[in-house]
Protein backbone atom coordinates (compact mmCIF):
# COMPACT_ATOMS: atom_id res chain seq x y z
CA UNK A 1 0.00 0.00 0.00
CA UNK A 2 1.60 3.23 -1.15
CA UNK A 3 2.23 5.93 1.45
CA UNK A 4 0.37 8.57 -0.60
CA UNK A 5 -2.63 6.27 -0.98
CA UNK A 6 -2.93 5.59 2.74
CA UNK A 7 -2.66 9.29 3.59
CA UNK A 8 -5.42 10.02 1.09
CA UNK A 9 -7.59 7.36 2.71
CA UNK A 10 -7.13 8.93 6.14
CA UNK A 11 -8.10 12.31 4.69
CA UNK A 12 -11.13 10.80 2.96
CA UNK A 13 -12.30 9.33 6.27
CA UNK A 14 -11.80 12.65 8.02
CA UNK A 15 -13.63 14.61 5.32
CA UNK A 16 -16.52 12.17 5.52
CA UNK A 17 -16.97 13.00 9.20
CA UNK A 18 -16.50 16.72 8.65
CA UNK A 19 -19.63 16.74 6.48
CA UNK A 20 -21.60 16.73 9.73
CA UNK A 21 -19.19 17.60 12.58
CA UNK A 22 -18.08 21.16 11.86
CA UNK A 23 -14.89 22.79 13.17
CA UNK A 24 -13.62 19.74 15.04
CA UNK A 25 -10.88 18.48 12.72
CA UNK A 26 -8.41 17.81 15.56
CA UNK A 27 -10.90 15.71 17.53
CA UNK A 28 -11.90 13.74 14.44
CA UNK A 29 -8.26 13.08 13.53
CA UNK A 30 -7.53 11.84 17.05
CA UNK A 31 -10.38 9.35 16.93
CA UNK A 32 -9.02 8.11 13.59
CA UNK A 33 -5.52 7.86 15.09
CA UNK A 34 -6.95 5.79 17.94
CA UNK A 35 -8.51 3.40 15.43
CA UNK A 36 -5.29 3.11 13.40
CA UNK A 37 -3.45 2.30 16.63
CA UNK A 38 -5.88 -0.59 17.29
CA UNK A 39 -7.22 1.11 20.40
CA UNK A 40 -10.49 2.17 21.96
CA UNK A 41 -11.57 5.78 22.26
CA UNK A 42 -13.46 7.60 25.02
CA UNK A 43 -15.25 10.76 23.85
CA UNK A 44 -16.04 12.87 26.89
CA UNK A 45 -17.98 16.13 27.02
CA UNK A 46 -21.28 17.76 27.93
CA UNK A 47 -24.48 16.51 26.24
CA UNK A 48 -25.39 17.78 22.80
CA UNK A 49 -22.00 18.61 21.26
CA UNK A 50 -21.83 15.64 18.86
CA UNK A 51 -20.19 12.78 20.77
CA UNK A 52 -22.61 10.09 19.62
CA UNK A 53 -22.82 11.55 16.12
CA UNK A 54 -19.04 11.41 15.71
CA UNK A 55 -18.93 7.77 16.80
CA UNK A 56 -21.74 6.89 14.36
CA UNK A 57 -19.98 8.80 11.56
CA UNK A 58 -16.75 6.84 12.04
CA UNK A 59 -18.68 3.57 11.88
CA UNK A 60 -20.77 4.66 8.89
CA UNK A 61 -17.64 5.74 7.00
CA UNK A 62 -16.30 2.16 7.11
CA UNK A 63 -17.98 -0.80 5.44
CA UNK A 64 -18.13 -3.01 8.54
CA UNK A 65 -20.53 -4.28 11.20
CA UNK A 66 -21.71 -1.75 13.79
CA UNK A 67 -23.69 -1.99 17.01
CA UNK A 68 -24.88 0.73 19.37
CA UNK A 69 -25.42 -0.01 23.07
CA UNK A 70 -27.35 2.55 25.08
CA UNK A 71 -25.97 2.25 28.60
CA UNK A 72 -28.56 2.64 31.36
CA UNK A 73 -28.66 1.89 35.07
CA UNK A 74 -30.58 -1.38 34.53
CA UNK A 75 -28.31 -2.75 31.76
CA UNK A 76 -26.91 -6.22 32.53
CA UNK A 77 -23.61 -7.80 31.36
CA UNK A 78 -25.59 -10.38 29.37
CA UNK A 79 -27.23 -7.53 27.44
CA UNK A 80 -23.76 -6.70 26.11
CA UNK A 81 -22.02 -10.05 25.80
CA UNK A 82 -24.88 -12.37 24.93
CA UNK A 83 -26.58 -15.31 26.61
CA UNK A 84 -26.99 -19.07 26.21
CA UNK A 85 -30.58 -20.12 25.53
CA UNK A 86 -31.88 -23.68 25.82
CA UNK A 87 -33.21 -25.01 22.52
CA UNK A 88 -35.87 -27.67 23.19
CA UNK A 89 -35.66 -29.09 19.68
CA UNK A 90 -31.93 -29.81 19.84
CA UNK A 91 -32.03 -30.24 23.64
CA UNK A 92 -28.93 -28.16 24.12
CA UNK A 93 -27.94 -24.61 24.92
CA UNK A 94 -27.41 -22.26 22.00
CA UNK A 95 -25.37 -19.09 22.36
CA UNK A 96 -27.03 -15.86 21.22
CA UNK A 97 -24.26 -13.29 20.70
CA UNK A 98 -24.74 -9.82 22.12
CA UNK A 99 -24.00 -6.48 20.44
CA UNK A 100 -20.34 -6.65 21.47
CA UNK A 101 -19.80 -8.98 18.47
CA UNK A 102 -19.30 -6.21 15.90
CA UNK A 103 -16.34 -4.45 14.30
CA UNK A 104 -17.23 -1.09 15.85
CA UNK A 105 -19.27 -0.86 19.04
CA UNK A 106 -20.70 2.43 20.26
CA UNK A 107 -21.00 2.38 24.05
CA UNK A 108 -23.29 5.38 24.40
CA UNK A 109 -23.19 7.19 27.76
CA UNK A 110 -21.04 4.45 29.26
CA UNK A 111 -20.97 6.10 32.69
CA UNK A 112 -24.76 5.77 33.11
CA UNK A 113 -24.52 2.06 33.92
CA UNK A 114 -23.25 0.31 37.04
CA UNK A 115 -19.58 -0.69 37.53
CA UNK A 116 -20.59 -4.36 37.28
CA UNK A 117 -21.89 -3.84 33.75
CA UNK A 118 -18.99 -1.56 32.83
CA UNK A 119 -16.58 -4.34 33.81
CA UNK A 120 -18.21 -6.67 31.26
CA UNK A 121 -16.24 -4.77 28.62
CA UNK A 122 -12.82 -5.30 30.23
CA UNK A 123 -11.86 -8.60 28.60
CA UNK A 124 -13.32 -7.57 25.24
CA UNK A 125 -11.35 -4.31 25.19
CA UNK A 126 -8.14 -5.94 26.43
CA UNK A 127 -7.79 -9.01 24.23
CA UNK A 128 -10.71 -8.83 21.73
CA UNK A 129 -12.48 -11.85 23.13
CA UNK A 130 -15.19 -12.70 25.65
CA UNK A 131 -15.53 -15.68 27.99
CA UNK A 132 -19.09 -16.87 28.59
CA UNK A 133 -20.15 -20.12 30.26
CA UNK A 134 -16.54 -21.32 30.25
CA UNK A 135 -16.15 -20.80 26.48
CA UNK A 136 -13.85 -18.17 25.00
CA UNK A 137 -15.23 -16.51 21.87
CA UNK A 138 -13.10 -14.23 19.66
CA UNK A 139 -14.44 -10.87 18.48
CA UNK A 140 -14.30 -9.63 14.87
CA UNK A 141 -11.16 -8.06 13.51
CA UNK A 142 -10.79 -5.12 13.52
CA UNK A 143 -12.57 -4.48 16.82
CA UNK A 144 -13.03 -1.05 18.37
CA UNK A 145 -15.12 0.40 21.19
CA UNK A 146 -16.01 4.07 20.90
CA UNK A 147 -17.55 5.16 24.18
CA UNK A 148 -19.23 8.45 25.01
CA UNK A 149 -19.36 9.88 28.49
CA UNK A 150 -20.99 12.86 30.13
CA UNK A 151 -19.16 14.68 32.94
CA UNK A 152 -19.33 12.83 36.26
CA UNK A 153 -21.02 15.88 37.81
CA UNK A 154 -24.22 15.00 35.89
CA UNK A 155 -26.95 13.24 37.83
CA UNK A 156 -27.33 9.49 37.49
CA UNK A 157 -23.77 8.70 36.44
CA UNK A 158 -21.16 6.25 37.75
CA UNK A 159 -17.48 7.27 37.44
CA UNK A 160 -15.51 4.77 35.38
CA UNK A 161 -13.09 2.69 37.49
CA UNK A 162 -9.37 3.24 36.86
CA UNK A 163 -9.04 -0.24 35.36
CA UNK A 164 -11.79 0.59 32.85
CA UNK A 165 -10.32 3.99 31.97
CA UNK A 166 -6.95 2.36 31.33
CA UNK A 167 -8.47 0.23 28.56
CA UNK A 168 -9.16 3.34 26.49
CA UNK A 169 -6.16 4.19 24.34
CA UNK A 170 -7.07 7.87 24.15
CA UNK A 171 -9.66 10.30 25.49
CA UNK A 172 -11.05 13.04 23.26
CA UNK A 173 -13.02 16.21 24.04
CA UNK A 174 -15.19 17.96 21.47
CA UNK A 175 -16.30 21.20 23.13
CA UNK A 176 -18.75 23.71 21.74
CA UNK A 177 -18.41 24.73 18.08
CA UNK A 178 -17.24 28.22 17.16
CA UNK A 179 -19.86 30.80 16.12
CA UNK A 180 -19.26 30.35 12.37
CA UNK A 181 -19.36 26.56 12.58
CA UNK A 182 -22.48 26.62 14.73
CA UNK A 183 -24.25 28.84 12.21
CA UNK A 184 -23.32 26.36 9.47
CA UNK A 185 -24.79 23.54 11.55
CA UNK A 186 -28.00 25.49 12.11
CA UNK A 187 -28.34 26.16 8.39
CA UNK A 188 -27.48 22.71 7.06
CA UNK A 189 -28.82 20.18 9.57
CA UNK A 190 -32.54 20.37 8.90
CA UNK A 191 -33.09 16.75 9.97
CA UNK A 192 -31.29 16.63 13.33
CA UNK A 193 -29.10 13.56 13.82
CA UNK A 194 -29.72 12.17 10.32
CA UNK A 195 -26.48 10.90 8.77
CA UNK A 196 -28.04 8.55 6.20
CA UNK A 197 -26.36 10.52 3.40
CA UNK A 198 -22.88 9.51 4.64
CA UNK A 199 -21.40 6.64 2.62
CA UNK A 200 -18.48 4.30 3.43
CA UNK A 201 -15.09 5.34 2.10
CA UNK A 202 -13.05 2.45 3.57
CA UNK A 203 -13.53 -1.26 4.21
CA UNK A 204 -12.70 -3.33 7.28
CA UNK A 205 -9.83 -4.85 5.28
CA UNK A 206 -8.45 -1.37 4.61
CA UNK A 207 -8.39 -0.64 8.34
CA UNK A 208 -6.64 -3.94 9.15
CA UNK A 209 -3.98 -3.27 6.51
CA UNK A 210 -3.41 0.27 7.77
CA UNK A 211 -3.15 -0.95 11.36
CA UNK A 212 -0.40 -3.34 10.29
CA UNK A 213 1.43 -0.51 8.52
CA UNK A 214 1.33 1.62 11.69
CA UNK A 215 3.44 -0.98 13.51
CA UNK A 216 6.17 -0.51 10.89
CA UNK A 217 6.52 3.24 11.48
CA UNK A 218 10.10 3.88 12.64
CA UNK A 219 10.60 5.38 16.07
CA UNK A 220 14.09 6.51 17.07
CA UNK A 221 15.69 5.60 20.39
CA UNK A 222 15.75 9.27 21.33
CA UNK A 223 11.95 9.39 21.09
CA UNK A 224 11.66 6.17 23.11
CA UNK A 225 13.77 7.86 25.78
CA UNK A 226 11.53 10.94 25.57
CA UNK A 227 8.40 8.83 26.17
CA UNK A 228 10.04 7.08 29.11
CA UNK A 229 11.10 10.44 30.56
CA UNK A 230 7.50 11.66 30.36
CA UNK A 231 6.27 8.53 32.17
CA UNK A 232 8.95 8.93 34.84
CA UNK A 233 8.09 12.62 35.28
CA UNK A 234 4.44 11.77 36.03
CA UNK A 235 5.58 9.38 38.78
CA UNK A 236 7.93 11.89 40.41
CA UNK A 237 5.88 15.08 40.13
CA UNK A 238 4.38 16.42 43.39
CA UNK A 239 1.39 17.54 41.31
CA UNK A 240 0.44 13.93 40.53
CA UNK A 241 -0.70 11.38 43.08
CA UNK A 242 -0.82 8.45 40.65
CA UNK A 243 1.54 8.45 37.66
CA UNK A 244 1.22 6.51 34.42
CA UNK A 245 2.06 2.83 34.03
CA UNK A 246 4.28 1.10 31.49
CA UNK A 247 1.12 0.18 29.57
CA UNK A 248 0.30 3.88 29.33
CA UNK A 249 3.79 4.61 27.99
CA UNK A 250 3.29 1.89 25.37
CA UNK A 251 -0.03 3.51 24.47
CA UNK A 252 1.73 6.83 23.91
CA UNK A 253 4.30 5.15 21.67
CA UNK A 254 1.72 3.49 19.42
CA UNK A 255 -0.49 6.59 19.10
CA UNK A 256 2.62 8.60 18.18
CA UNK A 257 3.31 6.02 15.45
CA UNK A 258 -0.32 6.19 14.31
CA UNK A 259 -0.25 9.99 14.17
CA UNK A 260 2.92 9.92 12.08
CA UNK A 261 1.26 7.41 9.76
CA UNK A 262 -1.88 9.53 9.46
CA UNK A 263 0.34 12.44 8.40
CA UNK A 264 1.86 10.33 5.61
CA UNK A 265 5.20 9.64 7.29
CA UNK A 266 6.95 6.33 8.03
CA UNK A 267 8.91 7.77 10.96
CA UNK A 268 8.00 9.45 14.25
CA UNK A 269 8.85 12.99 15.32
CA UNK A 270 8.89 14.41 18.86
CA UNK A 271 5.88 16.49 17.83
CA UNK A 272 3.86 13.28 17.36
CA UNK A 273 4.46 12.48 21.02
CA UNK A 274 3.68 16.03 22.16
CA UNK A 275 0.45 16.21 20.17
CA UNK A 276 -0.89 12.91 21.54
CA UNK A 277 0.49 12.90 25.10
CA UNK A 278 -2.51 14.50 26.83
CA UNK A 279 -5.04 12.43 24.87
CA UNK A 280 -3.18 9.20 25.71
CA UNK A 281 -2.13 9.88 29.31
CA UNK A 282 -4.38 12.44 31.03
CA UNK A 283 -7.18 10.00 31.87
CA UNK A 284 -4.61 7.62 33.37
CA UNK A 285 -3.21 9.94 36.04
CA UNK A 286 -4.66 11.28 39.27
CA UNK A 287 -3.86 14.82 40.30
CA UNK A 288 -2.66 15.46 43.84
CA UNK A 289 -5.49 16.73 46.06
CA UNK A 290 -3.54 19.82 47.02
CA UNK A 291 -3.48 20.84 43.35
CA UNK A 292 -7.12 20.06 42.59
CA UNK A 293 -8.40 23.08 44.49
CA UNK A 294 -6.41 25.44 42.23
CA UNK A 295 -8.46 24.55 39.15
CA UNK A 296 -11.93 25.85 38.29
CA UNK A 297 -13.05 22.59 36.66
CA UNK A 298 -12.41 19.18 38.17
CA UNK A 299 -13.14 17.61 34.76
CA UNK A 300 -9.97 19.12 33.28
CA UNK A 301 -7.67 18.90 36.29
CA UNK A 302 -5.76 15.90 34.95
CA UNK A 303 -5.06 17.64 31.65
CA UNK A 304 -3.89 20.85 33.34
CA UNK A 305 -1.56 18.91 35.60
CA UNK A 306 -0.14 16.82 32.77
CA UNK A 307 0.44 19.91 30.62
CA UNK A 308 2.56 21.42 33.41
CA UNK A 309 4.56 18.22 33.78
CA UNK A 310 5.11 17.89 30.03
CA UNK A 311 6.44 21.44 29.80
CA UNK A 312 9.32 20.45 32.11
CA UNK A 313 10.41 17.40 30.10
CA UNK A 314 12.98 18.32 27.41
CA UNK A 315 12.21 16.88 23.98
CA UNK A 316 14.88 15.49 21.65
CA UNK A 317 16.16 17.70 18.87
Amino acid sequence: MARETTHEKVLALQRNCEQVIKGKSDAIRRVIVGMLARGHVLIEDVPGVGKTTLARLIARSIDCTFQRIQFTSDLLPSDILGVSVYDQRSQRFEFKPGPIFAHIVLADEINRTTPKTQSALLEAMSVAQVSIDGVTRPLPHPFMVIATQNPIESHGTFPLPRAQLDRFLIRVHLGYPGPQDERAILREQVDIGNIDHVRPVLTAQDIVAMQQEVLKVRIDDSIIEYIQAIAEATRRSPLIELGVSTRAALALRVVAQARAYSEGRDYCLPDDVKQMAIAALAHRIQAARAFESELPSAQREDEEVLARVLSDVPSPA
